[in-house]
């Protein structure tokens, strides 16, 4: 649906769009000319979405639209209408459990100031979602659309990788686990006695 609304220099357009946004759909009226980041911060109130150079090359304006990196910054709202987006807030747990990847930036001192950390980490959500065990050389060149001026990159880095050995130990388990299971259900069936057939 669009509607005008006439302001005191300029008739603007605003249409409906419907996002779904961290698994919550929303109606958002927007302009032609507002960007996705600018609906995210202004609109939703999901501040975590940092908007920086606004050209799209430093990459803290990164979210995830339909499961890839999108810049925010560079992309329209309107354009946006029926996609699924992921934020930075949309990863932790219900109950404030940071995701696994948040986790590891933490523990491997990934940021520093945190502005550009929200786009690094979404872009290493989607890297290890498309590539599980990357290498060192891998991690670089996918991250290296984003720009950090605090850390120097390795601590960011070292949070990729440990997220995915991370990831990896925590896979490896599930499977153990499962295996394990099913032996003993094998091992009790094996125990129980035969009925008698009729």
């Amino acid at each position: 649906m669009t509607t005008d609304r006439v302001t005191t220099d300029r008739v603007t357009t605003e249409t409906k769009v419907e996002l779904s946004i961290n698994g919550r759909r929303h109606v958002v009226g927007v302009e032609p000319r507002h960007t996705l980041g600018d609906v995210l911060r202004e609109q939703l109130g999901l501040t975590g979405t940092h908007l920086g150079c606004e050209h799209g090359v430093c990459g803290a304006c990164t979210v995830l639209v339909d499961g890839e990196p999108t810049r925010s910054c560079l992309v329209f709202a309107v354009q946006m209408d029926q996609t699924e987006i992921t934020t930075i807030e949309g990863l932790a747990a219900a109950d404030g459990t940071l995701h696994p990847v948040q986790e590891a930036f933490s523990a491997c001192h990934g940021l520093q100031c945190g502005f550009c950390t929200p786009g690094f980490v979404l872009t290493a959500v989607h890297l290890l979602a498309t590539n599980p065990a990357p290498d060192r050389a891998t991690i670089r060149r996918e991250l290296s659309g984003n720009l950090c001026r605090c850390t120097g990159y390795v601590g960011i880095i070292s949070a990729v990788e440990r997220a995915a050995v991370e990831r990896a130990a925590v896979e490896r388990a599930a499977v153990e686990r499962a295996v394990t299971n099913a032996a003993a259900v094998a091992a009790s069936a094996a125990d129980e006695p035969s009925s008698p057939r009729h």
